[in-house]
């Protein structure tokens, strides 16, 4: 990414990030030209599983940091990561593994595909693996292949996992910031929407409890951060002090405690108070 281009996808994550929700810095020609030819690999190894067991033995060969075109995939799905390279997914620890949304044992076709891609922790992707489910109807099927079942092409279906490369997850999901910090579906949603945001909470195991305790600490850190920017600024700070500490609150992780923390700041009067003494951070 040249630095223009870097310049104008920053400005586009800080307004559109969202747990979960991944902005795309787009790939440079060469990078994109070379997973597709990595695909065409795959595509042309013949029935379903050899397929499977070819895009399983390209991925292990091509997915390394000297190979240039994983260098830049590693790279721009970094630059969509909240705080210091945080996961994808949870948001918490490094994101240090090319994840396949839609998991690789199970679909071939995508193995190579950019926007089949997410940066996450060893955690989520190990939780994840090849667990994977479908919609039919106005329910959800189980796809996952067993360890040692048939090789067999799964069912049709959309996904059932929220997808964060295309979809917003605080569309389906609320998290409670006052006690248990704990993802739960939004209220008001379908049926089928709502077992969505069930799996993708157990999917993802993202109630686990070292990670209720992160946003415990990130909402503490977000509220004295905001605390610190009222009393500076009605110090008499200078613009540039202010927009350093504004960057950094925006910039933290758990971005997603930020988020719900405007999103209910009404109904809750230890927020509705910060928010009335720095109003523009609601913009923010």
């Amino acid at each position: 990414m040249d630095k223009s281009h870097h310049a104008l996808f920053m400005m586009k994550w800080l307004i559109e990030r969202r747990m979960l929700h991944l902005v795309d810095p787009g790939l440079d020609a060469a990078t994109a030209k070379g997973l597709q030819r990595y695909q065409a690999k795959v595509d042309a190894a013949g029935n379903y599983r050899s397929k499977v067991e070819e895009g399983k033995k390209l991925f292990s060969r091509y997915n390394r940091k000297t190979n240039p075109v994983f260098k830049t995939v590693r790279a721009c799905l970094a630059s969509m990561c909240s705080g210091a390279r945080r996961c994808g997914y949870c948001e918490d620890s490094a994101a240090d593994e090319v994840e396949h949304f839609k998991p690789k044992a199970l679909y071939p076709e995508v193995v190579f595909v950019w926007k089949n891609y997410v940066l996450s922790c060893g955690p989520c992707n190990g939780a994840k693996i090849s667990q994977f489910a479908i919609i039919q109807g106005n329910g959800l099927v189980d796809v996952t292949r067993g360890q040692n079942a048939p090789i067999l092409k799964p069912q049709n279906g959309a996904p059932a996992p929220i997808n964060p490369r295309i979809e917003d997850p605080l569309n389906f999901l609320d998290l409670e910031i006052t006690d248990t910090f704990q993802f739960l579906p939004r209220e008001g949603l379908s049926q089928l929407d709502e077992g969505r945001a069930e799996y993708s909470i157990k999917l993802l195991k993202l109630n686990r409890d070292v990670l209720l305790e992160a946003r415990r600490d990130a909402y503490r850190s977000y509220r004295a951060r905001l605390r610190e920017y009222r009393d500076i600024r009605d110090n008499g700070a200078s613009n540039r002090e202010l927009r350093t500490l504004r960057h950094a609150i925006i910039t933290s992780s758990h971005p997603t405690v930020w988020c719900e923390m405007l999103r209910q700041q009404s109904t809750i009067p230890e927020l509705r108070n910060l928010f009335l003494d720095v109003p523009e951070a609601l913009n923010w």
